[in-house]
């Protein structure tokens, strides 16, 4: 297909799969992340490295087809995360995906799309996970606004996955069988529907967030049901 994609975050994990995923349907992805890669090594929080980042991209190419942002936020909390740090996840996370989208604004060519990853954590948490669940929930918020400000020209979709396995763990059946489906998510899965929102199938389809974690955030849990059972840290003391 020949697009030009610009990847955040392509090095590992889900970003990686996305890479992989455009590069076997003939397309020219553009990635920065801080670990070594074949495109470009930068951090995402550093406006001089995205502004390098957009440079080579813009001399070498010239416009762009699809922007993905994938790179994610520090996961700090209340008890020790500190000023610095929260900011800094803000700017790996909203911040970065405002200015490349900025940046790139007058060369998106037609037909183009923007899809940013949040998170399952933008609308449920657990202790200690403000920053990551701050910065995932603002994507959120600034994928319709993009979506409004580049109606006509720019489609602005968001995706957000639950619990996928980037590493190598073996899950047991606990971990497996309390999500719908019956198995923990793999960085396909978000590539898969990466490809399907950035393609003209999804034309119709524009600030938007698709959920996509196996079912786990819509199973109702109660104390003895389906196995759960409950258990307070005071009744356990």
């Amino acid at each position: 297909m020949n697009r030009i994609i610009v990847l955040t975050g392509g090095g590992h994990g889900i970003g990686k799969a996305i890479k992989e995923s455009f590069e076997r349907e003939g397309d020219v992805v553009y990635s920065i992340d801080k670990q070594a890669n074949d495109c470009f090594v930068g951090d995402v929080t550093s406006k001089d490295d995205l502004d390098a980042f957009v440079k080579k991209i813009l001399t070498e190419q010239g416009n762009i087809d699809i922007l993905i942002h994938n790179a994610p936020p520090q996961m700090i909390g209340l008890e020790e995360g500190s000023y610095e740090e929260f900011m800094d996840a803000l700017a790996q996370g909203p911040g970065a995906a405002f200015y490349l989208a900025q940046k790139f604004s007058p060369f998106f060519k037609e037909g183009a799309s923007i899809v940013l990853i949040t998170s399952t954590r933008a609308r449920m948490s657990q202790k200690q996970t403000e920053s990551y669940s701050a910065a995932k929930g603002a994507l959120l918020s600034l994928t319709h606004a993009l979506a409004m400000s580049l109606a006509g020209r720019v489609r602005v979709n968001a995706i957000a996955p639950g619990w996928i396995e980037t590493g190598e763990a073996i899950h047991e059946d606990a971990d497996r069988l309390q999500q719908p489906v019956g198995r923990v998510g793999i960085p396909e899965d978000i590539a898969a529907a990466v490809l399907y929102l950035t393609s003209e199938k999804a034309s119709f389809i524009t600030g938007q967030e698709w959920t996509i974690d196996g079912g786990m955030t819509k199973q109702m849990i109660y104390h003895n049901d389906e196995g759960w059972e409950y258990h307070s840290k005071k009744s356990s003391e």
